[in-house]
Protein backbone atom coordinates (compact mmCIF):
# COMPACT_ATOMS: atom_id res chain seq x y z
CA UNK A 1 0.00 0.00 0.00
CA UNK A 2 1.50 3.39 -1.03
CA UNK A 3 2.49 5.89 1.79
CA UNK A 4 -0.37 8.57 2.27
CA UNK A 5 0.54 11.86 1.05
CA UNK A 6 -0.24 14.41 3.76
CA UNK A 7 0.99 18.52 3.82
CA UNK A 8 3.56 19.36 6.35
CA UNK A 9 2.95 22.63 8.35
CA UNK A 10 5.43 24.36 5.72
CA UNK A 11 3.50 23.50 2.75
CA UNK A 12 0.47 25.15 4.69
CA UNK A 13 2.26 28.42 5.65
CA UNK A 14 3.54 28.62 1.98
CA UNK A 15 0.04 28.69 0.68
CA UNK A 16 -0.88 30.90 3.68
CA UNK A 17 1.96 33.06 2.55
CA UNK A 18 1.04 33.19 -0.89
CA UNK A 19 -2.93 33.33 -0.37
CA UNK A 20 -1.91 37.24 1.16
CA UNK A 21 -1.57 38.05 -3.03
CA UNK A 22 -4.87 37.05 -3.59
CA UNK A 23 -6.13 39.81 -5.93
CA UNK A 24 -2.54 40.31 -7.60
CA UNK A 25 -3.91 39.39 -11.09
CA UNK A 26 -8.26 40.46 -10.26
CA UNK A 27 -9.71 39.97 -13.50
CA UNK A 28 -13.06 41.05 -14.91
CA UNK A 29 -13.48 37.78 -16.19
CA UNK A 30 -13.09 35.03 -13.01
CA UNK A 31 -11.93 38.12 -10.49
CA UNK A 32 -9.73 35.96 -8.07
CA UNK A 33 -8.90 33.21 -9.81
CA UNK A 34 -5.19 33.78 -10.89
CA UNK A 35 -4.49 34.28 -6.88
CA UNK A 36 -5.97 31.84 -5.42
CA UNK A 37 -4.47 29.53 -8.24
CA UNK A 38 -1.40 30.86 -7.64
CA UNK A 39 -1.37 30.25 -3.96
CA UNK A 40 -1.67 26.81 -4.26
CA UNK A 41 0.75 25.81 -6.28
CA UNK A 42 2.85 24.65 -2.78
CA UNK A 43 0.34 22.03 -2.35
CA UNK A 44 -0.27 21.26 -5.48
CA UNK A 45 3.20 19.95 -6.55
CA UNK A 46 3.11 18.17 -3.30
CA UNK A 47 0.20 15.95 -3.54
CA UNK A 48 0.71 15.57 -7.15
CA UNK A 49 3.96 14.02 -8.22
CA UNK A 50 3.20 12.99 -11.97
CA UNK A 51 2.89 16.57 -14.59
CA UNK A 52 -0.25 15.69 -15.73
CA UNK A 53 -2.27 15.83 -12.43
CA UNK A 54 -0.80 18.69 -11.58
CA UNK A 55 -1.73 20.22 -14.94
CA UNK A 56 -5.56 18.94 -14.40
CA UNK A 57 -5.67 20.57 -10.84
CA UNK A 58 -4.37 23.77 -11.31
CA UNK A 59 -7.01 24.07 -14.61
CA UNK A 60 -10.06 23.43 -12.05
CA UNK A 61 -8.31 26.35 -9.38
CA UNK A 62 -8.44 28.57 -12.45
CA UNK A 63 -12.66 28.63 -12.54
CA UNK A 64 -14.24 31.65 -11.36
CA UNK A 65 -13.78 32.71 -7.56
CA UNK A 66 -14.58 35.75 -5.69
CA UNK A 67 -14.55 36.53 -1.99
CA UNK A 68 -13.31 39.25 0.69
CA UNK A 69 -9.29 38.80 0.21
CA UNK A 70 -9.02 37.76 4.35
CA UNK A 71 -12.28 35.91 4.96
CA UNK A 72 -11.30 33.32 1.84
CA UNK A 73 -8.54 31.68 4.29
CA UNK A 74 -10.99 29.05 5.99
CA UNK A 75 -12.14 28.26 1.99
CA UNK A 76 -8.72 27.37 0.86
CA UNK A 77 -7.88 25.32 4.29
CA UNK A 78 -11.37 23.08 3.65
CA UNK A 79 -9.88 23.26 -0.56
CA UNK A 80 -6.55 22.10 0.96
CA UNK A 81 -7.82 19.07 2.83
CA UNK A 82 -9.98 18.17 -0.12
CA UNK A 83 -7.33 18.37 -2.45
CA UNK A 84 -4.98 16.30 0.16
CA UNK A 85 -7.84 13.36 -0.04
CA UNK A 86 -8.36 13.30 -3.53
CA UNK A 87 -4.61 12.89 -4.02
CA UNK A 88 -5.03 9.89 -1.91
CA UNK A 89 -7.61 7.98 -3.99
CA UNK A 90 -10.37 9.59 -2.42
CA UNK A 91 -13.62 9.88 -4.54
CA UNK A 92 -13.61 13.64 -4.99
CA UNK A 93 -13.96 15.40 -8.20
CA UNK A 94 -13.83 18.61 -9.27
CA UNK A 95 -17.58 19.81 -9.24
CA UNK A 96 -17.60 18.87 -5.55
CA UNK A 97 -13.98 21.21 -5.04
CA UNK A 98 -15.80 23.76 -7.01
CA UNK A 99 -18.94 23.64 -5.15
CA UNK A 100 -17.50 23.80 -1.93
CA UNK A 101 -15.27 26.93 -2.86
CA UNK A 102 -18.20 28.87 -3.93
CA UNK A 103 -20.86 27.70 -1.60
CA UNK A 104 -18.49 29.30 0.86
CA UNK A 105 -17.36 32.17 -0.51
CA UNK A 106 -20.39 34.23 -0.98
CA UNK A 107 -21.92 34.35 2.66
CA UNK A 108 -17.86 34.66 4.17
CA UNK A 109 -17.71 38.07 1.61
CA UNK A 110 -20.68 39.26 3.31
CA UNK A 111 -18.69 39.02 6.91
CA UNK A 112 -14.91 40.14 5.58
CA UNK A 113 -16.35 44.00 4.71
CA UNK A 114 -18.21 44.88 8.10
CA UNK A 115 -15.49 43.18 10.27
CA UNK A 116 -12.14 44.50 8.49
CA UNK A 117 -12.95 47.20 6.19
CA UNK A 118 -16.16 49.13 8.59
CA UNK A 119 -14.62 47.69 11.95
CA UNK A 120 -11.12 46.74 12.62
CA UNK A 121 -9.12 49.12 10.21
CA UNK A 122 -11.24 52.62 10.94
CA UNK A 123 -10.43 51.66 14.69
CA UNK A 124 -7.03 51.30 14.10
CA UNK A 125 -6.72 54.14 12.04
CA UNK A 126 -7.63 56.41 14.35
CA UNK A 127 -5.79 55.15 17.26
CA UNK A 128 -3.01 55.70 15.17
CA UNK A 129 -4.18 58.73 13.33
CA UNK A 130 -4.53 60.36 17.01
CA UNK A 131 -1.16 59.71 18.26
CA UNK A 132 0.54 60.88 14.92
CA UNK A 133 -1.62 64.56 15.41
CA UNK A 134 0.34 64.54 18.22
CA UNK A 135 3.72 64.66 16.54
CA UNK A 136 3.87 60.82 17.75
CA UNK A 137 6.37 58.37 15.44
CA UNK A 138 3.90 55.42 17.14
CA UNK A 139 1.06 56.35 15.73
CA UNK A 140 1.50 55.06 12.07
CA UNK A 141 3.81 52.41 13.29
CA UNK A 142 0.86 51.39 15.02
CA UNK A 143 -1.06 50.27 12.75
CA UNK A 144 1.14 49.66 10.12
CA UNK A 145 1.95 46.43 12.09
CA UNK A 146 -1.44 46.10 14.44
CA UNK A 147 -2.99 45.51 11.10
CA UNK A 148 -0.25 43.51 9.33
CA UNK A 149 0.04 41.02 12.44
CA UNK A 150 -4.07 41.10 12.72
CA UNK A 151 -4.35 40.14 9.30
CA UNK A 152 -1.31 37.30 8.54
CA UNK A 153 -2.36 35.69 11.75
CA UNK A 154 -6.20 35.46 10.91
CA UNK A 155 -5.23 34.40 7.46
CA UNK A 156 -2.83 31.48 9.31
CA UNK A 157 -5.66 30.30 11.94
CA UNK A 158 -8.50 30.16 9.76
CA UNK A 159 -7.09 28.68 7.02
CA UNK A 160 -5.81 25.76 9.72
CA UNK A 161 -9.06 25.80 10.77
CA UNK A 162 -10.94 25.28 7.40
CA UNK A 163 -7.97 22.36 6.85
CA UNK A 164 -8.88 20.59 10.40
CA UNK A 165 -12.93 21.20 9.22
CA UNK A 166 -12.21 19.88 5.96
CA UNK A 167 -9.90 16.60 6.94
CA UNK A 168 -13.33 15.67 8.95
CA UNK A 169 -15.50 15.85 6.09
CA UNK A 170 -14.24 13.75 3.75
CA UNK A 171 -13.31 10.81 7.09
CA UNK A 172 -17.11 10.06 6.15
CA UNK A 173 -17.20 10.02 2.57
CA UNK A 174 -19.30 6.62 2.31
CA UNK A 175 -21.87 8.66 4.36
CA UNK A 176 -22.39 10.87 1.89
CA UNK A 177 -21.46 13.88 3.81
CA UNK A 178 -19.21 15.70 1.26
CA UNK A 179 -21.91 15.40 -0.82
CA UNK A 180 -24.32 17.06 1.39
CA UNK A 181 -21.56 20.03 2.28
CA UNK A 182 -21.47 20.91 -1.46
CA UNK A 183 -24.91 20.58 -1.93
CA UNK A 184 -25.89 22.59 1.25
CA UNK A 185 -23.09 25.07 0.53
CA UNK A 186 -24.29 25.27 -3.39
CA UNK A 187 -27.80 26.03 -2.36
CA UNK A 188 -26.56 28.88 -0.12
CA UNK A 189 -24.35 30.58 -2.54
CA UNK A 190 -27.47 30.86 -4.48
CA UNK A 191 -29.07 32.20 -2.17
CA UNK A 192 -26.54 34.93 -1.63
CA UNK A 193 -26.93 35.82 -5.10
CA UNK A 194 -30.06 35.67 -5.89
CA UNK A 195 -30.57 38.37 -2.65
CA UNK A 196 -28.51 40.57 -4.42
CA UNK A 197 -29.98 40.72 -7.76
CA UNK A 198 -32.11 43.20 -6.66
CA UNK A 199 -29.67 45.04 -4.97
CA UNK A 200 -27.12 44.94 -7.79
CA UNK A 201 -28.67 44.67 -10.86
CA UNK A 202 -30.56 47.81 -11.89
CA UNK A 203 -32.89 48.33 -15.10
CA UNK A 204 -35.46 51.35 -16.30
CA UNK A 205 -37.47 51.54 -18.52
CA UNK A 206 -38.30 54.82 -19.99
CA UNK A 207 -40.56 54.41 -22.14
CA UNK A 208 -44.11 56.69 -21.15
CA UNK A 209 -47.19 54.69 -20.70
CA UNK A 210 -49.56 57.24 -20.62
CA UNK A 211 -49.80 61.05 -19.41
CA UNK A 212 -52.91 62.43 -17.61
CA UNK A 213 -53.79 65.73 -16.92
CA UNK A 214 -54.78 66.11 -13.26
CA UNK A 215 -57.78 67.61 -11.76
CA UNK A 216 -57.15 71.28 -9.86
CA UNK A 217 -56.42 70.40 -6.39
CA UNK A 218 -54.20 67.67 -7.64
CA UNK A 219 -51.50 69.17 -8.08
CA UNK A 220 -49.21 72.76 -7.04
CA UNK A 221 -50.18 75.82 -9.21
CA UNK A 222 -47.26 77.81 -9.07
CA UNK A 223 -48.83 80.69 -10.89
CA UNK A 224 -50.71 81.09 -7.58
CA UNK A 225 -47.74 80.55 -5.27
CA UNK A 226 -47.12 84.12 -3.54
CA UNK A 227 -43.84 85.60 -3.56
CA UNK A 228 -42.06 85.32 -0.31
CA UNK A 229 -41.94 83.50 2.46
CA UNK A 230 -45.50 82.90 2.84
CA UNK A 231 -45.37 81.64 -0.72
CA UNK A 232 -42.59 78.93 0.15
CA UNK A 233 -44.72 77.85 3.25
CA UNK A 234 -47.89 77.60 1.31
CA UNK A 235 -45.60 75.40 -1.22
CA UNK A 236 -44.20 73.25 1.50
CA UNK A 237 -47.68 72.25 2.86
CA UNK A 238 -48.97 71.57 -0.10
CA UNK A 239 -46.38 69.45 -0.99
CA UNK A 240 -46.78 67.16 2.41
CA UNK A 241 -50.21 66.59 1.33
CA UNK A 242 -49.46 65.93 -2.59
CA UNK A 243 -46.65 64.37 -2.27
CA UNK A 244 -44.26 64.37 -5.49
CA UNK A 245 -47.00 63.80 -7.51
CA UNK A 246 -48.53 66.93 -6.67
CA UNK A 247 -45.22 69.01 -8.95
CA UNK A 248 -46.54 68.60 -11.68
CA UNK A 249 -49.84 68.95 -14.00
CA UNK A 250 -49.58 66.01 -15.95
CA UNK A 251 -49.30 62.56 -14.20
CA UNK A 252 -46.91 60.71 -15.89
CA UNK A 253 -46.82 56.90 -15.85
CA UNK A 254 -43.56 55.06 -17.76
CA UNK A 255 -43.49 51.07 -18.59
CA UNK A 256 -40.77 51.01 -15.47
CA UNK A 257 -43.79 51.83 -13.01
CA UNK A 258 -46.04 49.30 -14.68
CA UNK A 259 -43.52 46.49 -13.92
CA UNK A 260 -42.68 47.82 -10.73
CA UNK A 261 -46.07 47.52 -9.56
CA UNK A 262 -46.77 44.12 -11.15
CA UNK A 263 -43.22 42.15 -10.11
CA UNK A 264 -40.63 44.18 -8.78
CA UNK A 265 -37.18 43.66 -10.29
CA UNK A 266 -38.97 41.03 -12.92
CA UNK A 267 -36.54 42.57 -15.28
CA UNK A 268 -32.54 42.62 -13.54
CA UNK A 269 -34.30 38.68 -12.40
CA UNK A 270 -34.62 37.75 -16.47
CA UNK A 271 -31.54 39.74 -16.92
CA UNK A 272 -29.38 37.46 -14.46
CA UNK A 273 -31.23 34.15 -15.84
CA UNK A 274 -30.48 34.98 -19.16
CA UNK A 275 -26.27 35.63 -17.88
CA UNK A 276 -26.61 32.42 -16.13
CA UNK A 277 -28.18 30.60 -19.38
CA UNK A 278 -25.32 31.97 -21.65
CA UNK A 279 -22.50 30.99 -19.02
CA UNK A 280 -24.05 27.40 -19.05
CA UNK A 281 -23.77 27.31 -22.69
CA UNK A 282 -20.51 28.14 -22.42
CA UNK A 283 -20.46 31.80 -23.71
CA UNK A 284 -17.30 33.60 -22.23
CA UNK A 285 -17.92 36.08 -20.01
CA UNK A 286 -16.20 38.74 -21.66
CA UNK A 287 -18.15 38.62 -24.56
CA UNK A 288 -21.71 38.65 -22.33
CA UNK A 289 -20.01 42.09 -20.56
CA UNK A 290 -19.64 43.27 -24.19
CA UNK A 291 -22.80 42.85 -25.37
CA UNK A 292 -24.52 44.44 -22.18
CA UNK A 293 -22.52 47.85 -22.95
CA UNK A 294 -23.40 47.58 -26.27
CA UNK A 295 -27.45 47.02 -25.73
CA UNK A 296 -27.37 49.44 -23.01
CA UNK A 297 -25.80 52.39 -24.82
CA UNK A 298 -28.08 51.28 -27.73
CA UNK A 299 -31.57 51.12 -25.94
CA UNK A 300 -30.50 54.46 -24.08
CA UNK A 301 -30.29 55.94 -27.64
CA UNK A 302 -32.93 54.66 -28.37
CA UNK A 303 -35.22 55.93 -25.54
CA UNK A 304 -35.53 52.66 -24.23
CA UNK A 305 -33.89 52.21 -21.20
Amino acid sequence: MAEKIKLSKKDRMSVAWRHQFLQGSWNYERMQNGGWCYSIIPAIKKLYPNEEDRIAALKRHMEFYNTHPYVSAPVMGVTLALEEERANSAEINDQSIQGVKIGMMGPLAGVGDPVFWFTLRPILGALGASLALSGNIIGPLLFFFAWNIIRMGFLWYTQEFGYKVGSSIVKDLSGGILRKITQGASILGMFIIGSLVQRWVSIRFTPVVSRVVQSEGAYIDWSKIQAGAEGIKSALEQYSDLGAAGLNIEKVTTLQQNLDQLIPGLAALLLTLLCCWLLKKKVSPIVIIIALFVVGILAHLGGIM
